[in-house]
């Protein structure tokens, strides 16, 4: 069976307008509104990826190990029947990040035990990331040669496990491979400001040339068959409280040397809170991977503090309320290691980027226990209620009070108010890779 991204640039090959989202997230509600959004595309696949600081060896901050994982997407995909044959898992920025303060030799043999894991676990999309510096490398930027060396060893590694893997599961898909990295660090840039820059084309070509030497190093000249893509920066990137537009005039020399390459197409990380509009013309641009991760939980967020703010207002009595926006605080205050580090200015400031920030850091305390038990509480509040009415509604989900009076949300619980705010998101998305999505009477 051919890998589904494989297929997608022959796809492209061709002519073929496609490309493909890819759902970076742990969140329930995200998995959940993916998945059920995508039945209505019959046939369609689904990418949704963990990233090596979400889930690993030790456990990230999702207490996940890669199995754990598959297992966790399994069972929301079995509860909603969807078919999980249509499930890509990916693993992203696969390598030593969650060990760069490590000597290079241990962070390695850790990265090397993350990318084997998650072969073993049947992930069939793998971004190998090895542009952090390291404990004990040397002061100035990285040599090219020393990141696509690591890369090479971490390929050679990814496929060893597959090779055993396949003795169990002689069906297996064929994982293929993502290199390169343009991202300052995984879930937004800490800098806010009026300029991103976009990959050079030597930058681009550099990447692939120091690849070819270090896999011809290691007898691995057949890499290429199953590296798919290159992670470049087109210049969409998005801080606390901005959102840095694509400018396909920017990345026009950067796109056009990628048709040099036919075999392989760009992947964009940080696409998050762009436009349908400049999503699809990035996809049309060849950066035909655009990956989404904080927006979708932004969405979740959003959805949990409309319902919060509807709460106090339908439920007087205060003792049976959830409170979940003072729990999450209170969460974020309690342990502040997750957002510390990208929220500056004063008390004010960093309350109203733990609230409101494009980077989300509220999601690494969604799992909380409290959090987690507020968040059921006040679902369940909202459906006792026996339905919100519809002009608080339009107050607080303005867009959830459309879908609702045009018919393409019927009697909503309190869970499908929230979800259909991440299908907000994710109709941006599957507009810019489907081709025939406006015209499909999806909305």
């Amino acid at each position: 069976m051919i890998n589904p991204l494989k297929d997608m640039v022959e796809k492209r090959k061709i002519g073929i307008h496609c490309g493909i989202p890819s759902y970076c997230s742990a969140n329930k509600l995200v998995i959940e509104a993916a998945l059920e959004q995508s039945k209505r595309l019959p046939g369609q696949s689904v990418l949704i990826e963990a990233t090596s600081n979400q889930v690993n060896q030790d456990g990230g901050y999702t207490k996940m190990l890669p199995a754990d994982f598959k297992e966790y997407v399994y069972q929301i995909a079995e509860r909603i029947d969807f078919d999980k044959k249509l499930i890509v898992l990916g693993g992203d920025h696969l390598g030593p990040l969650p060990w760069c303060d490590k000597p290079a030799a241990y962070a390695m043999e850790q990265a090397k035990i993350l990318v084997q894991l998650c072969v073993s676990s049947g992930y069939t999309k793998i971004h190998l990331d090895t542009s952090m510096k390291l404990g004990d490398d040397p002061a100035g930027a990285l040599d090219p040669l020393v990141v696509a060396e690591r890369g090479a060893f971490l390929y050679q590694a990814a496929e060893e496990a597959f090779a055993e893997y396949l003795k169990e599961h002689p069906d297996a898909v064929h994982p293929v491979y993502v290199i390169g990295s343009e991202v300052p660090i995984p879930g937004g840039d800490q800098e806010e400001g009026d300029h991103v820059e976009v990959t050079t084309p030597q930058d681009f070509e550099n990447t692939l040339r120091a690849y070819k030497e270090k896999f011809h190093d290691l007898g691995l000249d057949n890499a290429w068959e199953n590296i798919i893509a290159v992670v470049v920066q087109p210049g969409v990137e998005f801080g606390n409280a901005d959102v840095h537009n694509y400018n396909r005039l920017d990345a026009a020399d950067l796109c056009k040397t990628l048709k040099k390459y036919p075999d392989i197409v760009f992947e964009g990380h940080s696409t998050d809170y762009q436009t349908p509009q400049a999503l699809n013309e990035m996809v049309q641009d060849g950066i035909a991977i655009i990956k989404v991760g904080p927006a979708l939980t932004f969405a979740v967020r959003e959805g949990l503090y409309a319902l919060s703010m509807m709460e106090k207002e339908l439920i007087t009595d205060e003792s049976k309320r959830a409170n979940f926006i003072e729990i999450l605080e209170q969460a974020m205050l309690a342990n502040p290691k997750y957002w510390e580090k990208y929220y500056d200015g004063d008390a004010h400031k960093q309350a109203l980027s733990r609230k409101y920030g494009f980077s989300d850091r509220s999601r690494y305390y969604m799992t909380v226990p409290e959090v987690d038990a507020a968040i059921d509480k006040l679902l369940a509040n909202i459906d006792e209620i026996g339905g919100i009415p519809l002009n608080m509604l339009r107050q607080y989900m303005p867009q959830q009070f459309k879908h609702i009076r045009e018919g393409s949300l019927i009697n909503p619980t309190a869970r499908d108010l929230v979800k259909d705010k991440v299908v907000e998101i994710i109709d941006d998305y599957n507009y810019a890779v489907i081709h025939s999505y406006m015209t499909a009477n999806m909305f």
